[in-house]
């Protein structure tokens, strides 16, 4: 199995090419959710997943419900800022998906509602609305592994 990391319908194409690197270091799969603000032959795309496209199992969606629909079995996180619980107030284990929204507005209303119950924040100051999603995914993708003493990594 491996950790999952949901985008639904991410807008920066940097922000996807570092997660993609991320997924490729780790061995998770990465799930892009239509519509995307950029085409994926998008060179900064390219450029920031560098050559390790081929290492990231990549699966596209035409709407976020057809991902747990697909995967009906799964443990669905949901990032927000909107959360009261932490990310670190959960305990992950393999298999599990972790879902952010687009980089200007985040995850809809509807979705939120539908995981209130998984749904985390990460501790920042008031000085900013949110950190980057790039940095977000890999701070909870790096989270979960550690909970998980790392399997599979050197």
């Amino acid at each position: 199995m491996a950790l999952h990391v949901v985008l639904v319908e991410p807008e920066i194409p940097a922000n996807t090419g570092n997660i993609a690197r991320t997924c490729a270091a780790t061995g998770t799969h990465l799930h892009l959710v239509r519509p995307l603000g950029f085409r994926t032959d998008d060179a900064t795309l390219k450029r920031a997943g560098l050559d390790y496209w081929h290492a990231v199992h990549i699966e596209y969606h035409d709407s976020f419900g057809e991902v747990p629909e697909k995967y009906a079995d799964g443990r669905f996180f949901y990032a927000t800022t909107k959360a009261d619980k932490r990310y670190t107030d959960f305990t992950f284990r393999d298999g599990d998906f972790f879902v952010f929204g687009k980089e200007t507005k985040g995850l809809s209303a509807d979705i939120l509602e539908a995981g209130r119950e998984t749904a985390m924040r990460m501790p920042m100051s008031e000085a900013v609305r949110s950190l980057n999603l790039s940095n977000s995914a890999a701070i909870i993708v790096y989270e979960a592994l550690r909970q998980m003493d790392f399997p599979q990594l050197f």
